[in-house]
């Protein structure tokens, strides 16, 4: 006859696990840009001491993806990739900071006007409003 239910009634909870885990978590961005690629970060992060419990023996190490490989061979085929150039591109815009954040809130220094500014911008504008009023046409 066939099936009468669902075959996935539990409510989409799969998917869910499956997007909050942080089994393959890797670094922001901003933290990429920040530390990472400061010359000194770089250098010691491109040349570490073998390491056992990385991959590779934590030889073979993309900083902008903060990824590392199992061979020189992964590692060069993985630079001429296209997730990588991506990666590149976005590390290219100015990190995301604070006070932009402050500022999209309404919370920066932008917002807020001082009370002086304020009542001075009023009276200009309602003394224009006043000389356009009596202006003969």
């Amino acid at each position: 006859m066939g099936r009468l239910r669902r075959s996935r009634t539990h409510k989409a909870q799969r998917d869910i696990h499956r997007a909050s885990r942080t089994r393959a978590r890797t670094k922001d961005l901003d933290q990429i840009q920040l530390i990472d690629l400061d010359p000194k970060n770089r250098a010691a992060l491109e040349a570490q001491p073998l390491d056992f419990d990385r991959p590779g023996l934590a030889q073979h190490y993309c900083v902008e993806c903060a990824k590392y490989y199992e061979t020189d061979t992964a590692l060069r085929s993985h630079w001429r990739s296209k997730v990588h150039k991506k990666r590149c591109r976005a590390l290219k815009e100015p990190a995301y900071t604070i006070e932009e954040a402050e500022r999209a809130a309404g919370l920066g220094r932008e917002g807020k006007r001082p009370s002086s500014t304020t009542n001075t911008w009023m009276s200009t504008t309602a003394s224009t409003a006043s000389a356009v009023t009596a202006a003969p046409a």
